[in-house]
């Protein structure tokens, strides 16, 4: 199949072009957050380019849908539904959480994953995930909103995501570093392509779990309370 993916739901910019079969894959990973709306449609023209592949061959666009960066999200939806409109090739909204699951297995080979992405405000989007002896992923938690300590993680199961760096310390451990990649993608989209054929770019929508995108001033400060009472706690002072 012919395949296009691409994610912008993290500080990463990914995009990833499967020409064929027995093609290489050709693959881009760059800066994304506010870059990657000025620099997504260049690098699919070129990756396009380097295939002698023009749009309206493709089999089906992929793309991360969300949770994450409510900018990154946006722009992915858009680009995939001007692409899907002037193609009229099938647009895939694929859970970004559930890349991030695919991602880690295909680094670690881990089935049981517990998927985690930095929401920011000092929260994580997380969504657990159990991968069948057929290859498609069983989805055991939907993706939900909350504290990094919060997040569960039963005997056997592997966490995985981009917030390690930034929470490692409050997530369960066992933790390792995954993010929703275009390769991840790629791998997921035959079979949402099986699922659903004829998949209407229209129906291409970004994943929002939070409303808001900003703390009030209170909130902040609470925020800034709260991680000083933790910082507090682990070096052995009282709250």
């Amino acid at each position: 199949m012919k395949l296009l993916a691409f994610d912008t739901s993290t500080e990463l910019l990914s995009v990833a072009l499967q020409p064929g079969a027995g093609a290489a894959v050709l693959a881009h990973e760059g800066a994304g957050g506010a870059r990657a709306s000025a620099s997504l449609i260049p690098v699919i023209e070129s990756l396009l380019a380097q295939a002698g592949l023009r749009l309206a061959q493709l089999d089906a666009i992929a793309f991360g849908r969300g949770p994450g960066s409510f900018t990154g999200l946006r722009t992915a939806c858009a680009v995939a539904q001007g692409l899907g409109f002037g193609s009229g090739v099938p647009v895939l909204a694929l859970d970004t959480l559930l890349a991030v699951a695919e991602d880690a297995h295909g680094r670690s080979g881990a089935t049981e994953v517990v998927a985690v992405l930095d929401a920011r405000m000092g929260e994580v989007y997380s969504a657990a995930y159990r991968r069948q002896a057929a290859g498609a992923w069983e989805t055991v938690w939907t993706p939900r909103l909350s504290r990094p300590e919060d997040v569960a993680l039963s005997p056997g199961w592997t966490i995985a995501g981009n917030a390690l760096a930034l929470f490692g310390q409050r997530l369960p451990a066992g933790a390792m570093a995954a993010l929703p990649t275009a390769a991840a993608l790629l791998r997921l989209a035959p079979g949402a392509l099986a699922l659903h054929p004829g998949a209407d770019a229209a129906q291409a929508l970004p994943l929002y779990i939070r409303e808001k995108v900003a703390q009030t001033t209170e909130e902040r400060a609470a925020e800034r309370a709260r991680k000083e009472t933790h910082r507090g706690i682990a070096a052995g002072r009282p709250s």
